[in-house]
C-alpha cells in the first residue's frame, strides 16, 4: 500500500506541553549524568540469540572497565538463567563494593518476591518496578481505570519495601528503590505525577543521598520531538514535591531517531540520570547509545565519568556477545568515522595537523592549553585507542598517491578496505624501520613478499603446482529440487619444497582446498571476507581474488568474530585458480614458521596414512601425478602389501610396487614402442595404428582401427583376444620443463572375458618424450595382465563346454 497522500486521517500528532516560561532551552550542561548501562538487561532482551551466562559475565567485566557504577543486570524472575547469573555474580564476588546492581520486575507479588530474592546477599542492589500508565495500555492492554492503575502502583511498592526490609535484617544488603511508570512520554503529564507521588508516599523513606528514590521517565516508544521529550520532563521535574528527595531518570527509546537529542535536553530540563545502552542496541530502533552521550560531553571538555580509551575493545565484546554489527557510519565507534575519502577533505585534516603541530609548540612554550583543533575530526581518535594514520585512506577519487591508489595503478590490484589498512601497517612498519620515503618500487616489492606474488622469487612455504575441481552431487535434495552439488580439490602443492598431493570436499574450490589443507598439514583456517576483480580487459585479462582467512572457531559467531586474521591475494587467468591462489597466500602468512606435519606412511591396521600421503610419494619419488581413481586402487594395493610387514611399507618398496603393479618402468625394456605409424582412414574418419612394439618383454607387431591412436591400439590388443578391453580412463601431464619434458600417460582398461565373464579393470602408466608414444606405452602397460587373464578366461569356457 502507498504512503497516505493525507496521514492525518490515520496519525494524530503529538499533543503540545503547554510549559510557561520553559527554562531547558537557556542552559548549558557542564557535568556528566549518573550512567545506569541497561544491555544486560534491556539489551539482552532485544537479541535474537539472547545472551548466554558466560557472554553476559564478559560484558558485566567491560562495563566495570568502562568505569560503570550502576548496571542494570537482568529481569530474574523471568528464566531460571537470568535468575543464576544474578545468584552467580554475587555469590562470586564478581560485584565490587561501590557498583549498585538493578535487577527489573513488574508489578506481581510472585515476580517481586523471586527479584529480592535474586539479589539476596548483595552489597547494594537497586530493585527497579514498573507498571504502564497511559491511556492506550490503561483501556486497552489492562483494562484498569486510572485509580486502579495508582493502586497497584501504592500495593506493590508497600510490598518491596517489606521484602526489602526483610532482605537488609538478614543479608544486610543496602536497598534502593525505583518506579518507572512505563510509557511515561504517551501518559497525561498530571497522572503521571500523581502517580509517583503515590508511589513516593507508600515508599515513605524517600530522603537525602542514596535514600532518594528514583523515578525513571522513559520514551518507551519515543512519539515526539526531543523538545516535546524535555518539556515533559522540565513539567515532572517542577512539580513533583520534595525535589532534593528524588533522582530523575531518563530512558529514551530512539524509535523517531532523536534518542540522543532528547536524552542532552531531557538532561538540561532537571534530569540527574540516564539509561541506555552501549551503541544503541535495545527493543525495535533501540536505546540511547550511552557511549555516543558519554564522547558527545567528553567533546565539550567534560569528562563524562565512564571511560572509552579503548573503544576498540568496547566493541569487539558488545559485537561479540549481541552478535550485532556497528554500524561503518556510527558516531565515534564506526569504522570509517575517521577516514577522509575525499581529496578536499584529506589536504584540510593533513594542513590541521601541520597547524596545530605548530600551535601546540607554541602553547607549550607560552604554558596554554592545547585545544584540539582539526577539520572534519571533532575528536582526536588517540583518545579512544584509535590509530588515524592507520585508517585514512587516499583513493584515485582523492586525486593524490596513496598507498591503495599506488598499488592499484601500478599492479592492478584494487584491494578491499580491510586488506588496505592491512598493508598499510606494513608499509609504515618499513618506514620506520628504515627512516625513509617509501617509493612506488619499495610498496610494489613489499606488497608481492607480503602476499608471495609474481612468480618464485617471491613464494612462500606453500605453493599450488597443479590441481583439478571436480563436483557431485551433495546428500539431501528434496523432492524434485536439484541437489547442491559438492566440490573436490585434489591438487599438487609443493610444502616447504616437498611436493605433496592434498585432497579435500567443500561447498566450493576455496572451501575444498581448507578442508584439504585442514587434513593433510593441520591448517585449520575458515574464510570471513572474499573479493575479486579482472585485471586488464582484453583477452589476457586476469581474475584477481582476495581472501580474508580466520582461525577456525568452535562455531560459526566466534569464527565471524574473531580478531585475528591473514589476508592473500592470487591472480589467475582461472577465476577459481586466483582464488585458490589467494588462500594458500593468506595461509602463507597464517603458518608463519609453524611446523607442518611430514610425510610418513602407515598403512594398514590403525593406519594414519591416506592414499593421498602415497600419492605424495609417487610424486615426489617419480614426478608423477595420479589421477585419483588410480590413487585410490593403488592404495588398496599398497594396503594389501603392507598386512604381511606389520602396516608399515618403506619408500623404494613402495616405489618397487608401484613399477611391478603398473608396468612403469622409464628404461627401455618391459614396455616399448619400437616403431609406429598412424594412418587417417578417410571413410571411416578414424585412425590406423600398425607397428612394432615390446609388449611385456616380447617383441609383438600390432595393428589396428580406432577413433585414435589409443583406440587403434585397443582394437590391434583385442585382435588376439577371446575377451575384450576396454579403455576406461585417460590421463596425462608433463614432467620437467624446457627440452628435458616428457609427457605422463595413465589408462585405465577394462577386460570382460569369453562368454561375458565378469570385468575387471587395470591401470597402465608411461613416460616418453613423444606424447603419443607415451600414451601407446601406457596402453599396453596395461594390458600386461589380460593375457594371461585371457587364457584362464578361455580354459575355463572350454571347461564349462565338457
Amino acid at each position: 500500500m502507498p504512503m497516505l497522500s493525507d496521514p492525518s486521517i490515520r496519525y494524530r500528532p503529538y499533543i503540545p506541553l503547554d510549559l510557561q516560561n520553559r527554562q531547558w532551552p537557556s542552559k548549558v550542561n557542564r557535568t556528566p549524568p549518573i550512567w545506569l548501562s541497561t544491555d544486560l538487561r534491556d539489551g539482552n532482551q532485544a537479541l535474537a540469540n539472547p545472551m548466554t551466562v558466560a557472554q553476559k559475565t564478559v560484558f558485566f567485566g567491560t562495563l566495570l572497565k568502562c568505569g560503570f557504577k550502576e548496571i542494570e543486570i537482568a529481569y530474574p524472575a523471568a528464566s531460571e538463567t537470568d535468575f543464576n547469573f544474578v545468584r552467580g555474580l554475587i555469590e562470586n564476588g564478581k560485584v565490587p563494593d561501590d557498583v549498585w546492581i538493578q535487577v527489573l520486575t513488574p508489578a506481581r507479588e510472585d515476580l517481586i518476591k523471586r527479584t529480592v530474592d535474586s539479589v539476596a546477599g548483595a552489597k547494594k542492589a537497586i530493585i527497579h518496578m514498573y507498571n504502564a500508565t497511559c491511556h492506550t495500555f490503561r483501556e486497552v492492554v489492562f483494562r484498569n481505570s486510572k485509580e486502579e492503575t495508582v493502586q497497584l502502583a501504592i500495593k506493590h511498592t508497600q510490598l518491596i519495601r517489606k521484602l526489602t526490609e526483610e532482605c537488609t535484617a538478614k543479608y544486610g544488603t543496602e536497598f534502593r528503590y525505583e518506579y518507572s511508570p512505563e510509557t511515561f512520554s504517551q501518559t497525561e503529564p498530571a497522572f503521571a505525577l500523581e502517580v509517583c507521588e503515590a508511589v513516593k508516599k507508600a515508599w515513605g523513606k524517600a530522603g537525602l543521598g542514596n535514600d532518594r528514590i528514583i523515578f525513571n521517565l522513559p520514551a518507551t516508544v519515543e512519539i515526539g520531538p526531543p523538545n516535546h521529550y524535555a518539556d515533559l520532563v522540565e513539567h515532572f521535574c517542577r512539580n513533583i514535591s520534595e525535589r532534593e528527595k528524588i533522582i530523575i531518570s531518563l530512558h529514551p527509546h530512539n524509535d523517531r531517531g532523536t534518542s540522543i537529542a532528547a536524552a542532552e535536553l531531557g538532561i538540561l530540563a532537571g534530569a540527574d540520570r540516564v539509561e541506555g545502552c552501549l551503541f544503541g542496541n535495545g527493543e525495535r530502533t533501540g536505546n540511547v547509545d550511552l557511549v555516543n552521550l558519554a564522547l558527545n560531553l567528553y567533546t565539550q571538555g567534560v569528562h563524562p565519568g565512564v571511560d572509552f580509551s579503548d573503544i576498540q575493545a568496547v566493541i569487539d565484546v558488545v559485537t561479540a556477545c549481541n552478535d550485532l554489527p556497528v554500524h561503518p557510519r556510527h558516531p565515534y565507534a564506526g569504522e570509517l568515522v575517521f577516514t577522509a575519502f575525499s581529496g578536499s577533505h584529506q589536504d584540510a585534516i593533513k594542513k590541521g595537523f601541520e597547524a596545530q603541530r605548530i600551535r601546540h609548540q607554541k602553547a607549550e612554550r607560552d604554558g596554554e592549553m592545547k585545544y584540539w583543533d582539526i577539520p572534519y575530526l571533532p575528536i582526536d581518535p588517540a583518545d579512544l585507542g584509535c590509530n588515524y594514520e592507520a585508517v585514512i585512506r587516499v583513493n584515485a577519487q582523492s586525486g593524490k598517491g596513496g598507498i591503495a591508489y599506488l598499488v592499484q595503478h601500478h599492479l592492478g590490484l584494487d584491494m578491499p578496505r580491510k586488506m588496505q589498512i592491512v598493508f598499510y601497517q606494513v608499509i609504515q612498519d618499513i618506514a620506520d624501520r628504515e627512516a625513509r620515503e617509501m617509493t612506488v618500487e619499495d610498496i610494489t616489492t613489499a606488497f608481492r613478499e607480503t602476499y608471495h606474488l609474481g612468480g618464485s622469487k617471491y613464494e612462500g612455504r606453500l605453493v599450488l603446482k597443479s590441481y583439478k575441481i571436480s563436483s557431485e552431487p551433495a546428500a539431501g535434495g528434496l523432492g524434485d529440487e536439484a541437489a547442491d552439488e559438492r566440490r573436490q580439490f585434489d591438487g599438487t602443492i609443493s610444502v616447504d619444497g616437498v611436493l605433496r598431493v592434498i585432497r579435500g570436499d567443500g561447498n566450493g574450490p576455496l572451501s575444498a582446498l581448507l578442508d584439504a589443507l585442514r587434513t593433510h598439514l593441520n591448517i585449520d583456517l575458515s574464510i570471513r571476507e572474499y573479493s575479486e576483480h579482472t585485471v586488464g580487459s582484453d583477452q589476457n585479462a586476469k581474475a584477481a581474488s582476495y581472501v580474508e582467512l580466520v582461525p577456525q572457531g568452535q562455531d560459526v559467531k566466534g569464527t565471524r568474530q574473531s580478531t585475528e586474521s591473514w589476508w592473500g591475494v592470487g591472480v589467475d587467468s582461472d577465476i577459481a585458480g586466483s582464488g585458490l591462489r589467494a588462500v594458500l597466500s593468506a595461509a602463507n602468512s597464517a603458518i608463519g614458521d609453524k611446523q607442518l606435519p611430514e610425510l610418513k606412511l602407515s598403512v594398514g591396521f590403525n593406519a594414519t596414512t591416506g592414499q593421498a600421503d602415497v600419492a605424495s610419494a609417487i610424486l615426489n619419488s617419480l614426478q608423477l601425478e595420479l589421477p585419483r581413481r588410480l590413487q585410490s586402487s593403488f592404495f588398496e594395493v599398497v594396503q594389501r602389501a603392507a598386512r604381511d610387514h606389520g602396516g608399515e611399507i618403506s619408500y623404494d618398496d613402495l616405489v618397487c610396487l608401484f613399477r611391478e603393479t603398473y608396468g612403469y618402468y622409464e628404461e627401455e625394456g618391459r614396455f616399448a614402442v619400437k616403431t609406429f605409424k598412424l594412418e587417417h582412414l578417410p571413410e571411416s574418419g578414424g585412425s590406423r595404428l600398425s607397428g612394432n612394439f615390446i609388449l611385456n618383454g616380447k617383441p609383438v607387431a600390432l595393428e589396428g582401427d580406432g577413433n585414435g591412436p589409443l583406440s587403434a591400439a585397443v582394437e590391434a590388443v583385442n585382435r588376439g583376444l577371446d575377451g575384450k578391453v576396454s579403455i576406461r580412463e585417460y590421463a596425462e601431464h608433463s614432467i620437467g620443463e624446457g627440452s628435458e619434458v616428457q609427457a605422463a600417460s595413465y589408462v585405465e582398461i577394462a577386460y570382460e572375458g569369453p562368454g561375458g565373464s565378469p570385468k575387471w579393470a587395470t591401470w597402465g602408466v608411461a613416460i616418453d618424450n613423444d606424447i603419443t608414444a607415451s600414451g601407446l606405452k601406457a596402453v599396453l602397460a596395461a594390458t600386461r595382465a589380460v593375457e594371461n587373464a585371457d587364457k584362464a578366461a578361455k580354459a575355463t569356457a572350454a571347461a564349462g563346454d565338457q
